[in-house]
């Protein structure tokens, strides 16, 4: 598996930093890979690998988290705990603060008790929010909406600490990080919601930004992948190589099946259609297949005709079965086994790219047969007519169609 994703990454701008990005996306993406029997597995690298970028220091300090970080401090920092070792986790979507009403409200208040009897359900509707998530004893409480100012004295009053406003996608990625259950109303909690699968809570200064770690779970089904670098444009660079490579591993991880690379395959499949080529169709094919491997001994900058030519004379054995892991050396350009050199392709990729690549061409020709369809009327009797060259004159007199 780490040698396919080399060869993924092989002639781009990571390749010079050895297995490192290699490592780290074969890490992520059997960390969020999700087994659903039947021999069938589940990899969101979209939903559950988040990659945080952060400037500074080397590249060599980029690791795989088991777990999730992102962009946040605690809301009261001189009150609220910045460490908490194997910390119960609250995850909420709704507002730990008084609604406001939807339609524009009037309150008419006659007496000066009034307002203070107004303001003090509002405490008491915030007061029992807080009892309702304190009665679970959590050490941390992460919302996606606000968070008010007597919320927060209620939480940091009982040791615990508040995080408001996190993305909802990072919040999905907590969830399956520490297993707890994201809860839309504070009076529909249970135990059961309560995540407890983190090992560490931490915030951690990392130049000019405060960043939030919960890392060391048990058994996490997301995590972030914290790269580092010299510069954003490096980090960029990386970020995207690092996209391919996830990808390339992830489709190794649903279908674990290899084919080999170089343009071997494609010389095999050429071989064995030609061997069976009964009819134009079959050698049409054969020829369209010999365009991987002619292509890269033109990328090589050696002598086509002579590789091809030395490339055909294997063809025969190729189609028996023998030397089927022959094929055409990227770097050099010469003919070697692509079973020692360790270049290989994803089978469900390959398998695609064929049948993507004969549709369009069966596309292409429906619509050529549809083009070529309209033909002008001829006398019957009449033999097929010479073409007629245009020249620089007959333009002048061609009628304008009307519109």
């Amino acid at each position: 598996m780490l040698s396919l994703v080399k060869s993924c990454i092989g002639t781009k701008f990571t390749s010079q930093f050895g297995d490192l990005i290699a490592d780290l996306a074969i890490d992520a993406t059997t960390t969020v890979g999700v087994d659903l029997g039947h021999g069938m597995r589940e990899v969101d690298i979209k939903k559950y690998i988040k990659v945080e970028k952060v400037p500074g220091s080397q590249l060599e300090e980029s690791r795989v988290l088991k777990g999730v970080m992102f962009n946040k401090d605690v809301v009261a920092p001189g009150k609220m705990r910045r460490k908490i070792v194997k910390p119960r986790i609250i995850l909420l979507d709704c507002p730990l603060e008084y609604k406001k009403g939807e339609n524009q409200t009037n309150a008419e208040l006659v007496k000066e008790e009034d307002w203070e009897l107004l303001l003090k359900m509002e405490e008491e509707y915030i007061e029992n929010i807080c009892t309702q998530i304190l009665k679970f004893k959590p050490d941390l409480v992460i919302t996606e909406k606000g968070l008010s100012d007597l919320a927060t004295h209620y939480l940091s009053k009982a040791g615990v600490s508040a995080i408001r406003r996190l993305r909802k996608t990072d919040n999905n990625r907590i969830a399956k990080a520490c297993g707890a259950v994201i809860v839309n109303r504070p009076d529909e909690l249970q135990e059961s919601d309560v995540g407890t699968a983190a090992g560490l809570f931490e915030v951690k200064k990392i130049g000019d930004e405060f960043f939030s770690f919960i890392v060391d779970c048990q058994d996490p089904k997301a995590c972030t992948v914290l790269l580092r670098g010299a510069s954003k444009d490096l980090l960029n660079e990386v970020e995207r190589n690092l996209q391919d490579a996830m990808a390339v591993a992830r489709n190794i991880l649903k279908n674990p099946k290899l084919v080999p690379g170089g343009g071997a395959t494609e010389l095999t499949v050429s071989a064995t259609l030609k061997q069976k080529s009964s009819s134009w169709p079959y050698e049409a094919a054969a020829i369209a297949f010999e365009a991987i491997p002619r292509t890269l001994a033109q990328n090589c900058g050696v002598n086509v005709i002579r590789k091809m030519t030395e490339l055909q004379g294997l063809l025969i054995q190729h189609a028996n079965g023998e030397n089927a892991w022959i094929g055409i050396d990227g770097n050099t350009g010469e003919i070697t086994d692509m079973k020692e050199r360790k270049i290989w392709d994803a089978y469900n990729v390959k398998a695609q790219t064929f049948k993507t690549a004969i549709e369009a061409a069966c596309m292409l020709l429906r619509i050529d047969d549809i083009v070529s369809g309209i033909k002008k009327k001829q006398a019957p009797g009449a033999g097929p007519s010479k073409p007629q060259v245009e020249t620089e004159a007959d333009a002048d007199g061609e009628q304008i169609l009307p519109d």
